[in-house]
């Protein structure tokens, strides 16, 4: 809506040519005003809260919010770009949405539509849009996308250009910890303030679950233990390997059952590939699905062999995909609204780069060691990044063997010859 003092007097044809010329970056908001005499005054707005993007994410913002009052004339419509839809709907109905997990909302959005479904007046409002719970310098702890999701960064030890891993905590009043990965006793200790803080509102922690048995995600496991006592769920490859004991092997097909005001169904599914005692969760009530190291929303997957399996994990992405899964939310970065599309994504870059590592193999007709072949494959990304690449194509050349495409001699590798071709499957 065009919340400018003269807009009221403009024709439908005259916003969406000030709409278009927006777009195209034809002129500037303030000449966009110039051009149809209409004009700002602070007055109009109401300072409603600031939030600061929290630093997990990749992209940091400063925002200021305000409230203004929508007149007769104002008419909304949906500018493409920033959304994938929008709908002009009472706060009520916008929060049902979030309920149902048909739409997910961050933080600033949660609460003001929180308030605005249910306020006296407007200085009531504004005063509680200024003063959310769980947010320390304006930055939000509690980070709840969809009812039953909340997430929490711990600052980890992971790769570049991740900084931090997400650990979640599922469910309405029984809680599971997904992946408390920070060995940062400080970390730790803000994450157990967080679930102490949620304890008066009927919150207890059930378990603590680990998706796999990497460093970055089991981390603070021990002492969040010691602090809850809470046991912990893994599968039985990430157990032999955990830094505490696992009270619960977690298999194919389980389900894990949260009691709350909205009672949660978590399958079990084990996904190898990345590591070979990976499991991802999917609420069987949305779809959504919580994928440790399957996907990532910041940089991209390391599958290292022995433990990484090129071709089993192209095939969980797969099975992910088919059943299907909904919005992801990975270990590192920002949620991903939109799963099948993510993990389509994450296949043909697979399939792309297999290729290039392929062609260029069978460009080496003398045999070419890994790291000739990293060189050639990857020189499409800086030099800096080369010695993670090689443990993915090391991967992928684990892949083209098995399949025929490819044979080793010691340390050389070799196209294989023509004419052989890749066993069925």
């Amino acid at each position: 809506m065009l919340l400018a003092r003269g807009a009221e007097a403009l024709s439908r044809e005259t916003l969406e040519d000030f709409r278009r010329a927006l777009l195209a970056d034809q002129r500037s908001f303030a000449e966009g005003l110039a051009a149809v005499a209409a004009s700002l005054h602070a007055e109009d707005f109401t300072a409603a809260g600031r939030w600061v993007t929290p630093p997990y994410l990749p992209r940091g913002f400063d925002a200021r919010f305000f409230l203004a009052e929508a007149r007769p004339h104002h008419q909304a419509e949906v500018w493409p770009g920033e959304l994938t839809s929008g709908a002009w709907v009472t706060p009520a109905e916008a929060l049902a949405r979030w309920e149902a997990a048909e739409a997910l909302l961050h933080p600033p959005n949660l609460h003001a539509l929180r308030v605005l479904a249910d306020f006296s007046t407007v200085d009531d409002a504004v005063a509680r849009l200024r003063a959310p719970a769980h947010v320390a310098d304006f930055i939000a702890e509690r980070i709840e996308f969809q009812r039953g999701v909340m997430l929490f960064p711990l600052l980890t030890p992971t790769l570049p250009p991740a900084t931090h891993t997400n650990c979640y905590l599922l469910g309405t009043r029984e809680l599971l910890v997904v992946d408390p990965g920070s060995p940062d006793e400080a970390e730790v200790a803000r994450l157990v303030r967080f679930l102490r803080a949620l304890e008066p509102a009927g919150y207890s922690v059930k378990a603590i679950v680990l998706t796999h048995h990497h460093g970055d995600h089991v981390g603070g496991a021990r002492a969040l233990v010691e602090a809850l006592g809470a046991p912990v769920w893994a599968h039985a490859r990430t157990a032999d390997r955990a830094p505490v004991p696992v009270a619960r092997l977690l298999n194919d097909g389980d389900e894990l059952t949260l009691e709350g005001p909205l009672p949660m169904r978590w399958r079990v599914l084990h996904t190898p590939g990345h590591a070979r005692g990976h499991v991802t969760l999917v609420d069987a009530a949305t779809g959504s699905a919580v994928v440790g190291d399957m996907v990532a929303g910041v940089g991209t997957i390391v599958i290292d062999p022995p433990e990484g399996d090129m071709a089993e994990y192209l095939r969980q992405l797969l099975r992910l995909e088919l059943l299907p899964v909904r919005a992801l939310y990975p270990a590192h970065g920002p949620v991903l609204p939109y799963g099948p599309g993510k993990l389509q994504e994450y296949q043909q870059h697979r399939a792309w780069r297999e290729a290039r590592v392929h062609e260029a193999l069978q460009s080496f007709a003398a045999g070419a060691t890994l790291e000739q072949l990293v060189e050639k494959a990857y020189d499409d990304v800086a030099a800096f990044v080369w010695p993670i690449a090689q443990r993915n194509t090391e991967a992928i050349v684990d892949k083209l063997v098995a399949e025929g495409r490819a044979r080793r001699s010691g340390g050389t590798l070799f196209a294989a010859s023509p004419g052989v071709t890749a066993p069925a499957g």
